[in-house]
């Protein structure tokens, strides 16, 4: 069987390669064709890997809510482990790094890193990281079945993305400051 789990997860990284490779080339090929309209491409590229980031940011906790009231080594905790694996692998991982790269791009060239609304949009952007690191040591912690945490724990910490969201886009929309 584990042959198999490791046949299936091959496919998923075989599509999330491809679709990387082809978003990159298009960009460059945008870049070179119509670089004028490059702005809204990389805007709307930002905004895309957002919504797949945080999907994924706020979907993952709710798996370890369930997961940790599973039984260690019963055919459901192995499927949450595949679940959070690929989930980690496939989308949010890739979806941040894309957002990052093109948050800096926007970053830098819209607003040559000034304005104190942009700061702390960085700043919290910072802290959606550390709670995406602190995810993804959970997953591994789950993965080899050392969760200590309890479903309660896990319903709090679903809660962090929320808000951290909340207040990023209330900063780049509003431009407090």
């Amino acid at each position: 069987m584990s042959g198999n789990l490791s046949k299936a997860g091959a496919n998923p990284l075989v599509r999330a390669v491809t679709a990387l490779v082809i978003v990159a080339f298009s960009l460059w090929l945008l870049f070179h064709v119509n670089p004028d309209s490059s702005y809204l491409w990389i805007k709307s590229i930002h905004v895309i890997a957002i919504i797949s980031w945080m999907a994924g940011m706020l979907y993952l906790p709710r798996l370890f809510v369930y997961h940790a009231d599973a039984a260690i080594g019963s055919d459901k905790s192995e499927t949450f482990k595949i679940m959070e694996r690929r989930l980690l692998r496939y989308i949010i991982n890739p979806a941040m790094i894309v957002t990052w790269v093109t948050g800096l791009w926007l970053a830098y060239m819209m607003f040559d890193f000034k304005g104190g609304w942009l700061h702390a949009k960085i700043l919290l952007v910072v802290l959606l990281s550390g709670a995406h690191g602190y995810l993804s040591k959970s997953v591994r912690l789950f993965s080899q079945d050392k969760n200590t945490k309890s479903a309660k724990h896990w319903r709090i910490v679903n809660e962090i993305p929320t808000v951290l969201m909340i207040f990023i886009v209330i900063l780049v929309v509003v431009k407090p400051f």
